[in-house]
């Protein structure tokens, strides 16, 4: 249902918890993380009826064939559970800590940092949706890593629920392990960071397009997409027709974070641009004799555009093809940092760090 409203804020959820109230440290610090692979294909159910069909989706050579269980496909909203544990592995990551695929969470921290209310209700929604994420099986011919999976895995192998007895019978903490796929993924650093008002969008297709945007638009300026290809990958079941009409709203309102949503009638297309200047750097003056540190968007972006290789590798060899250059002026030097390494996971898309000879790649500055 359209609201009257022209105030984008008041198309998100309220804010139900400020940060100050998780309180383990490292929950607080955590930034919010999605995988890569996710983020562009659609996984999960956009419906909150459920789905008890196989759906297969292919494009660009990758197939995607899900499986649920009786009590129907993981949605886009069980995905928040495994969005909490990416963003403590990583952040455990960054710390230098050893992780492995199980890994044990305080459920109110959890119900806290997707912004969910931490009633009866919300405990039993919970253990729905690890039941849902544990049953649903996933098909795929999708790299994580330099590896790729073909076989049939779950996205969480297996949970354990602790639940106090009593009058309200919350969860108090839930254990569990994710999929070796989740796993190699997250080790690999396939990640992008969420913004915080991505578990305010109301709507499921609010969240599966601003997955889409961020994974595709990211640090550009603007990027286009025609709606039956966005609808592809959005996984709706919808009719066109009716997408069409949910776009359009989403343009309206213009309330998903980070990115500026405008629908091209006469094209019909759907053109993102970035909401805030933060994709920009400031252009290198020439003569400059360093090059500046890199944002974190910059290293998400490249590990995105040569998958598997190791980034602060690149990040060397980047920065000594520009000194040998003649330290040129570049203009957006996190653009040409990607553009490197692009380049240099299309000359040899497979091959480890190791095993792989210096290649001068052609001008990327």
């Amino acid at each position: 249902m359209v609201t009257d409203t022209t105030k984008a804020d008041e198309q998100l959820l309220p804010a139900k918890h400020s940060r100050g109230d998780l309180f383990l440290c490292d929950v607080a610090d955590a930034v919010f993380k999605d995988l890569m692979p996710s983020l562009e294909h659609p996984f999960y159910s956009l419906s909150k009826k459920p789905e008890t069909s196989i759906r297969r989706y292919e494009h660009n050579g990758n197939w995607l064939e899900i499986t649920p269980s009786v009590k129907g496909l993981a949605t886009i909203y069980d995905k928040d559970v495994l969005i909490y544990c990416i963003s403590q592995l990583i952040e455990k990551l960054k710390r230098g800590e050893p992780v492995g695929p199980r890994l044990r969470i305080n459920s109110r921290d959890l119900l806290v940092f997707t912004n969910r209310g931490t009633t009866g209700r919300d405990y039993d929604a919970l253990r729905e949706a690890i039941d849902r994420l544990a049953g649903t099986r996933i098909s795929t011919n999708i790299r994580t890593g330099d590896e790729e999976q073909t076989d049939s895995f779950g996205l969480i192998d297996a949970a354990s629920i602790r639940r106090k007895h009593g009058l309200d019978g919350r969860l108090l903490w839930v254990e569990i392990k994710i999929s070796d796929w989740v796993f190699n993924a997250i080790r690999s650093q396939e990640v992008l960071t969420l913004h915080p008002d991505y578990f305010r969008l109301r709507k499921p297709l609010e969240r599966r397009i601003y997955e889409i945007a961020r994974k595709h638009c990211g640090r550009q300026a603007s990027w286009t997409i025609s709606l039956e290809i966005l609808l592809k990958k959005c996984g709706s079941q919808s009719p066109i027709k009716h997408f069409r009409y949910m776009v359009k709203h989403i343009a309206k309102y213009d309330h998903l974070p980070d990115y500026h949503v405008r629908f091209d009638e006469e094209a019909d297309q759907v053109v993102f641009n970035n909401r805030e200047a933060w994709w920009q750097n400031a252009a290198l003056p020439a003569g400059a004799e360093t090059l500046p540190p890199l944002p974190t968007e910059a290293y998400e972006e490249g590990r995105a555009a040569a998958p598997g290789y190791d980034i602060h590798g690149l990040e060397g060899e980047w920065r000594d093809y520009w000194a040998r250059s003649g330290k040129p002026r570049i203009d957006n030097p996190s653009a040409a940092f990607v553009g490197f390494c692009r380049s240099r996971h299309r000359r040899a898309p497979i091959q480890r760090e190791a095993d792989r000879s210096w290649e001068e790649p052609p001008a990327l500055l």
